[in-house]
């Protein structure tokens, strides 16, 4: 337990941060090309919470995928 401590200790949150928004980002694509809309909502809204708190040129990349997935959301649940 002392050594899992001491790890998360050395870890930084913004990579943290940077990684859920990257899986968060992942499974809302996933969800959407299966049509399972209320799941990519969550997955999409849960994304939409962490990017103000993903940084630098990373986090420009994170904010375009936002916009995509949001793009793709609303054209899915409007057919």
């Amino acid at each position: 337990m002392e050594a899992l401590q001491e790890q998360l200790a050395a870890f930084q949150v913004e990579q943290f941060v940077l990684s859920a928004a990257s899986t968060l980002a992942s499974l809302a694509f996933a969800k959407l090309e299966r049509e399972d809309l209320p799941q990519a909502k969550k997955a999409i809204d849960a994304l939409a919470d962490l990017v103000p708190h993903v940084e630098g040129e990373v986090g420009g990349d994170i904010r375009v995928a936002l916009t995509n997935l949001q793009v793709a959301y609303a054209e899915a649940a409007a057919s």
